[in-house]
């Protein structure tokens, strides 16, 4: 029996209503289209007169309705003769018309159609804001752990030598060449430099080119088909930019930090550096400390944009330009093909210095009232145990104002007669206003 929702998108108003007031029913036995009609009961009808007005809107409605059941059958014939072929009909079949329901899908209350759900679910918040992750994914695997074995202080237990420093570095070359500090690495004749890669790997590192005014380095391991970091622009970096500071503080291989850029040129005067190649020093408030130098500090765009160098207080931390270490790795590869490279002519004392700066002057005057007429030197900050410094001995705190009788301006020029054969007469402060003269004999390279 057809109903009023089966032909609600058929036919005009007019027809909708005719066939409420009949039935069609189609008997497959004779092919035959019985028509039962429903008269109203009305004052003229209980008489036996039947409403001839009455006839259209039957009519009308059994042809509708004839016209869609016979339409299913041929469509039948035509589908079991040629599955292949498609039929196309000028008036939907029945079949088309009757609402096709699964066994697990609800049936319609009658509320309206419901819109499904989409097909793909939508990403988390997880998955589309954490930028980070991704970005550490993509450049974690050229960073490298850089450890220093010295091999004349040996473990008690085990004999092995003992880890001196530690530091960080990062693949500029997949044919093992690796970009890191120069304080990481030099000044370390009887030590052994261990490269870690990030997937277990280590291998003996040999350093290839140094350049101490700039505080970079050069480290080659023999290993190939290194991924490689990718090296972006430090021109265009503008202050508030988010970057990630990759490395080993403290030993702690593979930490992420994250911060800022909070100046992009800061010159290396207002830091108390003197006698430095590099122009400017990329400010983060990302966190770095020891063991942080060398690491890459990198863009959003997985580019290295500088090289971690230094701390000065938690939310202070200073990188090099990489624009400044383009220049360094061109310079050393062109070197490299003429025959140059390291200059292995500087001998060891093992000290870590820092330069005097009237900032530091200043407060030193103000803490242990050091002589008013100092106003250049350097400071011994650390001691390698067993070094010639060490053994002559220096100590950490110790102010040094001439060597040789050479005034010291700062860390370049303890570098300079470091180049040479003479032993070192240090002049020093100590125990406030106390000079005293040591002699140090450095170690030769060879």
């Amino acid at each position: 029996m057809l109903s009023r929702n089966l032909l609600s998108k058929f036919g005009p108003k007019s027809l909708r209503r005719s066939l409420v007031q009949c039935a069609v029913e189609y008997d497959t036995g004779c092919n035959q289209i019985v028509i039962k009609t429903t008269q109203r009961e009305n004052g003229d009808q209980r008489k036996g007169k039947t409403d001839r007005k009455g006839l259209l809107p039957i009519i009308s409605g059994s042809l509708l309705g004839a016209a869609v059941i016979s339409q299913v059958e041929p469509e039948e014939e035509a589908i079991k003769s040629n599955p292949k072929k498609t039929v196309r009909s000028d008036f939907p079949s029945l079949a088309s018309l009757l609402p096709v329901v699964s066994a697990a899908e609800p049936i319609d209350s009658g509320q309206g159609d419901q819109t499904p759900p989409p097909p793909n679910k939508p990403k988390s918040r997880r998955s589309q804001f954490n930028f980070i992750a991704d970005l550490v994914e993509e450049t974690a695997p050229g960073l490298v752990y850089i450890e220093i074995k010295d091999t004349g202080v040996r473990d008690y237990f085990t004999g092995q030598p003992v880890t001196s420093s530690n530091g960080s570095g990062f693949v500029v070359g997949s044919d093992g060449l690796i970009l890191t500090n120069a304080h990481v690495v030099i000044n370390k004749p009887r030590a052994n430099i261990l490269v870690r890669l990030q997937d277990g790997r280590v291998f003996a590192g040999r350093v290839e080119d140094v350049d101490v005014k700039s505080d970079l380095a050069t480290v080659r391991i023999p290993c190939k088909n290194l991924p490689e970091m990718k090296l972006g622009s430090s021109s265009d970096l503008r202050p508030g930019e988010w970057v990630v500071a990759m490395g080993s503080p403290l030993a702690l291989s593979n930490t992420i930090t994250t911060g800022v850029v909070s100046n992009i040129a800061r010159p290396p005067d207002e830091l108390g550096l003197q006698g430095r190649d590099v122009p400017e020093y990329i400010q983060t408030d990302a966190a770095i400390t020891f063991g942080n130098s060398g690491g890459p500090l990198i863009n959003l765009d997985g580019e290295a944009i500088g090289i971690n160098s230094m701390k000065v207080t938690p939310g202070i931390s200073f990188a090099i330009p990489i624009d400044y270490a383009k220049v360094f790795l061109k310079k050393s590869a062109d070197a490299q093909k003429t025959g140059g490279g390291l200059d292995s002519s500087r001998r060891y004392i093992g000290i870590t210095m820092i330069t005097l700066n009237p900032q530091i002057i200043e407060e030193l005057k103000t803490r242990i009232q050091i002589p008013q007429n100092i106003n250049h030197g350097i400071i011994i900050y650390r001691i390698v145990l067993s070094s010639p410094a060490d053994n002559a001995g220096l100590k950490p705190g110790d102010i040094v104002t001439h060597i040789n009788g050479k005034p010291i301006h700062g860390s370049r020029d303890v570098y300079k007669l470091l180049e040479g054969k003479e032993d070192l007469n240090f002049t020093l402060i100590r125990d406030q206003t106390k000079f005293h003269q040591i002699t140090v004999r450095p170690e030769s390279p060879h």
